[in-house]
């Protein structure tokens, strides 16, 4: 029986490939957006794995500013499981919801954004891993992936996508993402240093990496988040002293005899489990992923359980009662309508539903930590890293991400110390400068932000990474 599964996934696969290469579309017009993109976006599909039975999804938006010149940036989503359109559309992309005018009664309207990154790059966004937004597989097996899979996945698609767009080879390469890409990110960096030394084609011009409130190591991640709600005062002092002494500073894997430090522990999540934990001042809403039979756009069509919550007294939606994840619903309902669908080159029926973020996927993490990543950095011929944290951030703390690059043991120079950094004359962050010869980590906290920082502070953090590329102080 095994066998003849076999047999049949073989013959699928080779029907599939006979009628599916590599696929690239200029996308001059979107739904919900009047008249002709006002930028160069093309969407496509890149086969990976031993048969190409991975398809991954990108969207690749040429610089506005000077595409033959400035950088090219491989941005990677949150995750794993999140697709790349959300940091597209909510973050760091040239377009954006018109909240305004749309409504979830009609067809979203879009409009161009002030601070997107491709005004000063070349921005490649990935669908990673497989299952995640649009890439699929045509085999079942391959949902089962992991960090290692994800990395080298993603290593043979950039390598692909450079054979087919070799005009972009020699521009600066930068490697980014947000939340679990502080995972991917240094390891694929790793395999493009080692696939350049030895000789791999194409060659990549790797010079940047920028993570931004990165999940790097357990150990200092989340054992900061306790200290964190103490400085923020979502905990008191004697609560945090407590439960520093009884769990010896370890809230991870705390001794579970120890029923001090599990009271404490206790104590500590009454405190915080009903915050919003990307973003602590804003209000904690539930999260929905309407998948209706057939897509409309209506309330209706979303069930009752979804507006009941949504219209609520419980969790009223009002120009008092901000919830972020009501944002999110236009995602969902605009990128699983046929026509954006086709306008995008999506594959009819190569996925069953888009979701914002798939919690559904068979995913190993056995990248426990990226900090030896950053210790082998230390003898690259050039490298640096742009670390960012927004400052209200409880999931991936501020606080931890300090404390291990600290743990790196790096110098910082007189020049290099902890200062402000400034937007339109206003403290924008703080920032500070660590080296190792010719690796350097820019640390900058985003102050006001969140988990997905540019998603919380546009205009800051595009002026952060518009003089970072730039080689400029921020």
């Amino acid at each position: 029986m095994a066998t003849k599964c076999r047999l049949f996934w073989c013959l699928l696969l080779v029907l599939f490939l006979s009628n599916s290469v590599s696929s690239q579309t200029i996308v001059k017009t979107l739904p919900g957006f009047e008249g002709e993109l006002p930028f160069s976006l093309e969407t496509g599909y890149l086969g990976v794995g031993e048969y190409d039975e991975i398809q991954l999804f990108y969207y690749f938006f040429k610089s506005e500013r000077i595409p033959n010149d400035d950088p090219l940036v491989l941005w990677l989503p949150t995750g794993p499981g999140c697709s790349v359109l959300s940091s597209i559309l909510y973050e760091n992309g040239p377009i954006r919801f018109n909240y305004k005018n749309s409504s979830i009664q009609d067809k979203p309207v879009l409009e161009t954004t002030m601070y997107s990154w491709t005004k000063v790059a070349n921005v490649l966004y990935l669908d990673a891993p497989v299952g995640t937004g649009f890439s699929y597989s045509i085999l079942p097996s391959e949902y089962n992936t992991s960090d290692t899979k994800t990395v080298s996945n993603i290593y043979e698609f950039l390598r692909k996508w450079l054979l087919l767009h070799p005009e972009y080879s020699e521009h600066q390469l930068v490697i980014g993402g947000e939340s679990y890409s502080g995972i991917i990110v240094p390891a694929l960096a790793q395999k493009i240093i080692e696939g350049n030394a030895d000789k791999r084609y194409p060659g990549m011009n790797l010079q940047t990496l920028v993570v931004g409130n990165p999940f790097t190591d357990v150990h200092y991640d989340i054992n900061s988040r306790v200290e964190y709600a103490y400085r923020v005062a979502l905990i008191s002092e004697d609560i945090f002293e407590h439960a520093e002494f009884q769990c010896h500073r370890e809230y991870v894997h705390p001794n579970k005899s120890n029923t001090g430090c599990i009271e404490d522990l206790v104590l500590i999540h009454e405190c915080l489990v009903d915050l919003n934990a990307a973003m602590i001042l804003e209000n904690k809403c539930a999260s929905f992923s309407p998948r209706p039979k057939n897509l409309q756009w209506d309330l209706g069509s979303l069930g009752l359980n979804l507006t009941d919550s949504l219209f609520s007294e419980a969790n009223p939606i009002t120009s008092t009662s901000f919830c972020r994840n009501y944002d999110y619903l236009f995602a969902s309902l605009w990128a699983n309508d046929p026509e954006v669908q086709e306008a995008l080159n999506v594959r009819n029926g190569s996925i069953e539903h888009w979701e914002r973020c798939n919690k559904s996927i068979t995913y190993t993490r056995d990248i426990k930590s990226s900090l030896q990543y950053y210790k082998n950095f230390f003898s690259a011929k050039l490298l640096r890293v742009l670390v960012y944290s927004g400052d209200h951030d409880l999931i991936i703390p501020h606080v931890g991400t300090e404390k291990w690059i600290a743990s790196l043991n790096m110098t910082v120079a007189a020049d290099d110390e902890w200062r402000p950094w400034y937007v339109d004359g206003q403290v924008a962050g703080y920032t500070e400068i660590y080296r190792h010869d010719k690796f350097s980590i820019t640390y900058a906290t985003v102050k006001g932000a969140g988990h997905t920082a540019p998603e919380y502070k546009p205009k800051e953090c595009y002026n952060m990474i518009r003089r970072y590329l730039a080689y400029f102080f921020l």
